[in-house]
């Protein structure tokens, strides 16, 4: 009885723990599924916004107070990275619209340009950030859940539901405010939007610098619960790529329910192999469903998938 109540806890704090990694990685896919699904544009820096905002998070410790550095800690890697995508377009991906294998080449340099910098400022070895003493301590549910001992740290919570406010808040975004729905427009039906008069280069270069801020976002998050590195930003890149084409191309709340589908399973297999082999087995699944799916979980209608 014990041992089954052990497995028990064991898989409920696993899927717990995915769900933390669900977060993180939905806030990245949904920016990377925006400037995808709007300017049919593979960016492989992205990933390195969400470093850019755990540097962020760190700076932020190194010189404020322990229990304020967070309120601007959140904040300063949400602008960095929205400035630094924004950047990024304007200078870079803004010549290169049209060449997709030119602009996936140029956000890669940019990519290596940005982690040589990272290791330059900061060394190789991964730094880390103290969480707030308001956030330290766990949730024991183990005597109510009948299932073993259940810990749910506060800081994981904190990441959770930050991660579900951006997204909300990112929702109403572009469903009630004017310019989000003309970055919908544009990504809808680019031509139709440009003849009824909005600026679609200026609609590309918002789109892109909160996709970038989200990331930056979720950089500053993540550093409340793993090391920052040089390349942590590829080490979410790819299963940010996964769960775009899982989620539909350009779809933000497929990419959200994919982002999730893809966490859980992930941590689940964790649990039951090892992190490679579940890898492994997790892109067996992904490629096993688009056939079955090609358009994804939830297909939207895209400039980039009717050009497809």
């Amino acid at each position: 009885m014990n041992d089954i109540m052990g497995e028990w806890a064991f898989f409920a704090n696993q899927t717990f723990n995915g769900l933390s990694v669900a977060s993180i990685l939905a806030l990245v896919a949904v920016g990377l599924a925006m400037s995808f699904g709007l300017q049919r544009v593979i960016n492989m820096a992205h990933g390195e916004w969400l470093m850019l905002g755990g540097y962020m998070a760190y700076l932020a410790h190194q010189v404020l107070p322990l229990p304020l550095y967070l309120l601007a800690a959140l904040p300063l890697g949400f602008v960095v990275g929205a400035l630094a995508a924004l950047l990024l377009e304007v200078a870079v991906i803004r010549h290169l619209y049209g060449r997709p294998l030119e602009t996936l080449l140029a956000t890669w340099g940019v990519s290596l340009i940005l982690q040589q910098a990272a290791r330059n400022a900061f060394g190789p070895v991964g730094v880390e950030v103290a969480a707030p003493t308001w956030l330290a301590g766990t949730i024991h549910l183990g005597e109510i859940s009948l299932l073993g001992e259940i810990s749910l740290p506060w800081v994981r919570l904190f990441v959770i539901g930050l991660a579900a406010a951006a997204l909300m808040g990112l929702a109403a975004f572009l469903r009630h405010t004017t310019l989000g729905l003309q970055l919908r427009a544009v990504s809808q039906n680019r031509e139709m939007a440009a003849s009824l008069g909005i600026h679609t280069r200026g609609v590309d270069a918002v789109a892109f610098a909160l996709g970038g801020g989200l990331a930056g976002l979720a950089g500053a998050a993540l550093a409340l619960i793993a090391p920052v590195t040089p390349t942590v930003g590829q080490s979410y890149i790819v299963d940010a790529f996964l769960v775009v084409i899982l989620g539909g191309v350009g779809s933000l709340g497929g990419a959200a329910l994919a982002a999730l589908l893809l966490g859980l399973t992930s941590a689940t297999l964790q649990g039951l192999t090892s992190v490679s082999l579940a890898k492994v087995i997790l892109l067996f699944l992904v490629v096993l469903f688009l056939q079955l799916r090609p358009r994804g979980l939830l297909p939207s209608r895209t400039r980039a998938l009717e050009e497809v």
